[in-house]
């Protein structure tokens, strides 16, 4: 994964666990949620992006060797 594409991973990751303090102090439990919820996603990308270069390079080889 490139490293603009990890930066912002890490990012996301860190408004959504604000987001998720922010939720517990407030009682607010749907901001809480929420908070859990877009980290899982932040935590999935990184292997999301991993599978889109394997597969491009599969790809790549192939049409390479035609």
């Amino acid at each position: 994964m490139s490293l603009e594409k990890q930066g912002g991973a890490t990012a996301k990751n860190l408004e959504s666990k604000i987001q998720e303090i922010v939720g517990e102090l407030a009682s607010d439990q749907r901001e809480r949620l929420e908070g859990k919820a877009e980290q899982a996603e932040a935590a999935a990308h990184p292997g999301v992006e991993d599978a889109r270069e394997a597969i491009k390079d599969v790809v790549d080889d192939v049409m390479e060797g035609q």
